[in-house]
């Protein structure tokens, strides 16, 4: 089955549409960020992560990969931040209005005052109105954000999909733009993106790195927790809590995996997702 749905992403990316059509037709998404109540969940779960929901009061926040949604501007804007950046590698958000303004209702129906989003007619708009800023160049997006801005940041299954090239980069630029006292939280999947196995592992890295099989709709970086967890730290990051979910046993044969994984801690090929806090490291 794996190796059918690397076969139909790889002839379907080649056809002359736009994501879009795509996304309507739910063959390919990014995340499930338009959906009022799963937004909300994620937006106050990595906020519970960071110490609770009153640290985003008045803070700078930034979501790594907002996908198809920008609600979670929406929603902070909500809770109190002052302003929100959405980083992407390119423009896949929902231009749909009133996608947003059913978020919007969605938190005044919880108790939650969001912003009136009545008179909008733009995502530019909605966006100026919860004082968001939707960037999507990837890396240099993040370079354009001043330094020790940002007090907040957060990525709901983002990383797992950061080119393996751009991963150390990226880090360095989340830890410059972080103020001292700031904070992320991200849940990584380690999950293959074909049949929520280890079926990525089969392949050399000059086959899975190629642009052919990355620009295909499946790709993921291929990085394990340890070297994941690792790149955070050699980036400047401190470890405050890294809570695993592992499979019971290896959901692929070890002997069927390319032999730069088969010779992996058994623990760390185990580990199908994590959910992790840092902040830059305190000077000793």
């Amino acid at each position: 089955m794996w190796r059918l749905k690397i076969l139909g992403k790889i002839v379907l990316s080649r056809l002359p549409f736009g994501y879009g059509v795509w996304r309507r037709l739910g063959l390919f998404r990014h995340g499930k960020m338009n959906q009022a109540d799963y937004a909300l969940g994620v937006v106050t779960h990595h906020l519970e992560r960071l110490g609770g929901a009153d640290r985003i009061k008045g803070a700078v926040c930034l979501e790594l990969g907002p996908g198809d949604s920008l609600s979670s501007a929406i929603i902070a804007h909500a809770l109190g931040a002052r302003k929100t950046y959405l980083v992407d590698v390119g423009d896949f958000a929902d231009r749909d209005i009133e996608t947003y303004r059913g978020v919007a209702g969605a938190l005044s129906a919880r108790g939650i005052r969001a912003a009136d989003l009545s008179a909008v007619s733009t995502i530019e708009e909605m966006l100026r109105a919860v004082d968001a800023e939707y960037l999507t160049d990837g890396l240099r997006s993040l370079r354009e954000i001043p330094a020790a801005s940002v007090d907040l940041i957060w990525s709901q299954a983002v990383l797992e999909h950061i080119r393996l090239r751009e991963v150390h980069e990226m880090f360095a630029e989340l830890h410059r733009i972080m103020k001292p006292a700031g904070a992320m939280s991200h849940r990584i999947d380690y999950k293959d993106h074909l049949q929520s196995s280890l079926n990525n592992l089969r392949f050399s890295e000059k086959v899975w790195e190629s642009e052919f099989m990355a620009g295909s709709g499946f790709y993921t970086n291929r990085m394990r927790n340890a070297e994941m967890l690792g790149a955070m730290k050699q980036a400047g990051f401190e470890l405050l809590s890294a809570e695993p979910g592992k499979w019971d046993r290896l959901p692929v044969p070890r002997a069927r995996l390319h032999r730069r994984f088969q010779a992996l801690d058994e623990d760390d090929l185990r580990t199908k997702h994590v959910d992790v806090v840092a902040r830059p490291a305190q000077p000793s």
